[in-house]
C-alpha cells in the first residue's frame, strides 16, 4: 500500500512539511509505503483551461505535475497539506488542484482515501478544510479527517502537541480506511452531474437545454 504525501508550502521544511512527514510517519508505522511531494523546488504551471486532459486524459502542460500524476495514480491515499495563505491553500496547492481537472470525471482518483492538513497562525483552517474536502468529494474519494495547526516560526508546529499526534494518527487512520477497500457501485463511481450528462445525455446547463420547455407531464429519463 502507497500513501502519498503532498506538501504544498513554498518553503523548504518549514512547519506544513514537519507536520506531514508526521503523518506519513504514522502510514508508514502501519504498514504502508510513503512517498513526499513537496513543492518547494517543483516546476508548476498554471491550467491553462484548455480541456485537452477532459478529453485525452493527460495534461499537455509538461512539468513537475507529470510525475505527480503517475504518484497519485499508484498511491491508495494522499494527504494535502499546506499552509493557510489568505483564507485558502498556496497558490501552488491550487495549481495542482486545477491541474487535476480531468480527474474526476475519468474517475481516476475514485476510491482512494483523502486527509488533510492545513497550518495557520491564528485562522483559515476552515476555509482550507471547506476546500480540501470538496476536492475529495468531487472526486469520490474517501474522507479520513482533517489536522489544523498553530504556528509561525520555524519549527514552532513541533511544540502543537495536539497537532503532531493528530498528524501521527491521521496517517494510521489513512491506512486502516483504505485496507478496507470500500468501493462506490460500478455505475456511480463518479459525480452524478458528470454521470447524468454524459451517459444519459441530459445538458448539465440551461443554456443547453438542461430544462423541459414543458410544464405538464413527467418523463421517465433513467435507464432500466
Amino acid at each position: 500500500m502507497k500513501i502519498l504525501g503532498i506538501c504544498c508550502s513554498p518553503r523548504k521544511g518549514g512547519n506544513t512539511e514537519i507536520l506531514l512527514r508526521e503523518a506519513l510517519l504514522g502510514a508508514a508505522e502501519s504498514g504502508a509505503e510513503t512517498d513526499i511531494f513537496a513543492v518547494h523546488d517543483k516546476d508548476l504551471k498554471p491550467c491553462d483551461g484548455c480541456s485537452v486532459c477532459r478529453k485525452k486524459g493527460i495534461c499537455h502542460i509538461q512539468d513537475d505535475m507529470q510525475p505527480l500524476y503517475e504518484k497519485l495514480l499508484a498511491s491508495q491515499g494522499v494527504i494535502f497539506a499546506s499552509p493557510v495563505y489568505f483564507w485558502s491553500v498556496t497558490s501552488q496547492g491550487k495549481m495542482i488542484l486545477d491541474r487535476l481537472n480531468s480527474y474526476y470525471a475519468l474517475a481516476k482518483l475514485t476510491g482512494k482515501v483523502g486527509g488533510a492538513i492545513a497550518v495557520a497562525g491564528s485562522q483559515g483552517h476552515t476555509e482550507v478544510r471547506s476546500l480540501l474536502y470538496s476536492f475529495f468529494a468531487w472526486n469520490h474519494m474517501f474522507i479520513a479527517d482533517f489536522v489544523s495547526a498553530f504556528a509561525t516560526e520555524k519549527r514552532q508546529v513541533q511544540r502543537d502537541r495536539h497537532a503532531m499526534t493528530c498528524a501521527r494518527l491521521l496517517g494510521k487512520k489513512i491506512v486502516g480506511i483504505a485496507q478496507k477497500q470500500l468501493s462506490y457501485p460500478e455505475d456511480f463511481n463518479i459525480p452524478l452531474t458528470v454521470y447524468v450528462r454524459d451517459h444519459l445525455k441530459i445538458p448539465s446547463s440551461g443554456a443547453e437545454g438542461r430544462f423541459l420547455t414543458a410544464t405538464n407531464g413527467t418523463t421517465d429519463i433513467l435507464p432500466s
